[in-house]
């Protein structure tokens, strides 16, 4: 036997030879392979051939898997398990569908199965499946290797047909086809094969289940096996950082293998990889171990499905784009409903990133892979060429962090987070988002919309007592603010004043009072003589003296808010009597309790009308 290949005599081996050609040979027998001409190539595979007395082939071996699985395979017991399960249930031709999101383990399973299974087949022949075309050229070369005479006068695709009749016929072979683009490329191939069993793999989820016997929708590993390969195959100790490194990932396998074999080729600590992972993810998911392939990077897995999406549906990458500006978690559905074009077009483009399993739908949200956002926004800031230098085109980025950031404004509660406890709930779901898309937003920008949002989730950041996490936001909200608007706007004074009252709430008031006299300042040069807003600030920038023990000067801010309320709102109006308390509790620490206690008298029994009234 030489190279794969073993011939036994029978009555068609020929007893002469003859040649012609100056490098031709002859020879009545050869053991072994011979190659003549310029340039000769010889594809040796994993076969045993004979005869039969009519001289038809007869194949008991044969493989072309593109690889051996590899030996460190984790978490995908149940995933393999039910494989095997629906392959081993049918009778006739077994078809099953394994479909998920590209570098999530598709191609793998395959390939172990493949291996585990070699017994059950005489033949294993795998088939790159991505295009009509490539399907065409895997079967034929099946015939070539089965029927080589057949391949010197037959064309391609009566090579292709011969297979599958070749097929068709006998049983006992398995065939994957791999990174199937388009299940109508299959469909009819699947319609002709009798028995055996056929495995597809694919990034699309569209309808799988009307063609096939089983469909398995293959998802992340769990934690404990994504730890475990980037420690065995990066060959790494620290369990700790590898946690966290695999939760940076998102347990995709594709990308902990491609982080583990550049850890065990560079010798680089993981602590390091995943700062670099943090600081520039697109990068380092394109970074790759020296003679691995580069095609198998995660972002080129993916950018291959975004290019091919660009020419056929641009909307869903665009809204794709805006997806990866927001947390990776889910986000409900009816966020989408501000984006340009309506329902009907987010419907279609979120139905073709499903199909691609580049989201995951349910009925009330939809969710997008960390590692997928950072390839998204990468290839999203990147300005799209054109035929000539002159014409190439700006980045989308800032229109879509802007785009966003408006489904964000929008989506949002209307009413303030301090007054509308059943508005919490709300804004706890759009929370991370919102925290998202702002660390997107330049740090120049002058997007007041983008301002309102960061300012209100600050302001329900303060309602829940997180302080320090309101600061921030309300810091972000008021530097747009006064970039993008003329000095002195009353929106402005309304973002001092939220930030400062923060500031007092944390038991800094001495760096609150500044910010509420500018804000006062600015509301009463900007508003009307005895606008309510004035009174607020009047009355923030009093309770900021009594905390830094100022009571004294606070006196005359308390009355002059009580007096411009009763003069602006109308009576009983509940802020009328916000007022009338505040200045009570003024007087009382200052040691006039006779003069509060009229005004707290006062206060109960507005509260006590409006009561009556909200109760009829």
């Amino acid at each position: 036997m030489r190279d794969g290949f073993e011939e036994t005599t029978g009555p068609d081996r020929a007893h002469s030879a003859a040649a012609a050609g100056d490098r031709s040979i002859a020879a009545r027998e050869i053991s072994g392979v011979t190659a003549t001409g310029d340039n000769p190539r010889i594809d040796a595979r994993q076969i045993v051939m004979q005869r039969s007395s009519t001289g038809s082939p007869v194949v008991q071996r044969l493989s072309n898997l593109p690889k051996p699985p590899t030996r460190l395979f984790l978490g995908r017991d149940e995933d393999l398990a039910r494989l095997e399960e629906v392959m081993a249930a049918g009778r006739g031709v077994v078809s099953q569908a394994v479909h998920g999101l590209g570098g999530v383990g598709k191609t793998e399973l395959a390939l172990q199965y493949a291996n585990r299974q070699r017994d059950q087949f005489e033949v294993r022949w795998w088939v790159t499946a991505d295009s009509p075309a490539a399907i065409q050229d895997g079967l034929a070369e099946l015939t070539a290797l089965v029927n080589p005479e057949l391949t010197l006068t037959a064309g391609h695709q009566d090579a292709a047909g011969w297979a599958v009749a070749w097929l068709q016929n006998r049983s006992g072979w398995l065939l994957v086809l791999d990174n199937v683009e388009d299940r109508g490329d299959v469909e009819p191939l699947l319609g002709r094969l009798d028995t055996g069993e056929v495995l597809i793999t694919t990034r699309r989820d569209v309808g799988w289940e009307a063609v096939v016997d089983g469909c398995l929708r293959l998802g992340m590993l769990d934690r404990a096996s994504a730890v475990r390969l980037l420690v065995e195959a990066g060959g790494q100790s620290d369990q700790l950082t590898a946690a966290v490194l695999a939760d940076e990932l998102g347990y995709l396998p594709l990308a902990l293998r491609q982080a583990a074999g550049f850890l065990r080729q560079t010798q680089m600590p993981m602590s390091e990889y995943l700062d670099r992972l943090r600081a520039q993810p697109a990068e380092v998911l394109n970074r790759i171990a020296e003679g691995d392939l580069a095609e198998r990077a995660v972002a080129q897995v993916w950018l291959e499905t975004l290019n091919r999406l660009r020419e056929q549906r641009p909307a869903a990458v665009d809204l794709l784009g805006m997806l990866s500006c927001y947390a990776p978690e889910a986000v409900p559905r009816d966020v989408l409903a501000g984006y340009p074009g309506g329902g009907n077009v987010v419907g279609q483009a979120l139905a073709v990133l499903a199909s691609y399993n580049l989201v995951t739908l349910t009925v009330e949200t939809v969710e997008t892979h960390r590692l997928v956002q950072a390839v998204v926004r990468a290839h999203a800031q990147i300005p799209r060429l054109a035929n000539t230098p002159e014409h190439q085109q700006p980045s989308s980025w800032p229109r879509i962090v802007d785009q966003a950031v408006a489904m964000l404004n929008q989506a949002r509660p209307r009413t303030s987070p301090s007054n509308d406890v059943d508005s919490w709930p709300r804004w706890l779901t759009l929370s991370p988002h919102i925290e998202a898309v702002t660390g997107h937003i330049p740090t120049d920008s002058e997007n007041l919309e983008a301002a309102s949002l960061i300012g209100q989730l600050g302001f329900f950041h303060n309602t829940q007592g997180n302080y320090n996490r309101a600061i921030v936001l309300e810091q972000r909200a008021l530097a747009i603010s006064e970039a993008a608007l003329p000095e002195g706007h009353p929106d402005v004074a309304l973002r001092l004043d939220n930030l400062a009252q923060t500031l007092v709430d944390l038991g800094r008031p001495a760096e609150a009072l500044p910010l509420q006299q500018r804000a006062l300042a600015i509301s009463e040069a900007a508003l009307p003589e005895g606008h309510p807003s004035v009174a607020l600030r009047l009355d923030n920038l009093a309770y900021t003296l009594g905390r830094l023990g100022r009571a004294a000067e606070a006196l005359p801010l308390r009355q002059r808010a009580l007096a411009i309320s009763e003069a602006a709102l109308p009576e009983g109006h509940p802020d009328v009597a916000l007022r009338l308390d505040n200045l009570a509790y003024t007087l009382g620490r200052l040691g006039r309790a006779a003069e509060a206690l009229p005004l707290r008298q006062r206060a109960a029994e507005m509260r006590q009308t409006n009561g009556s009234k909200a109760s009829e």
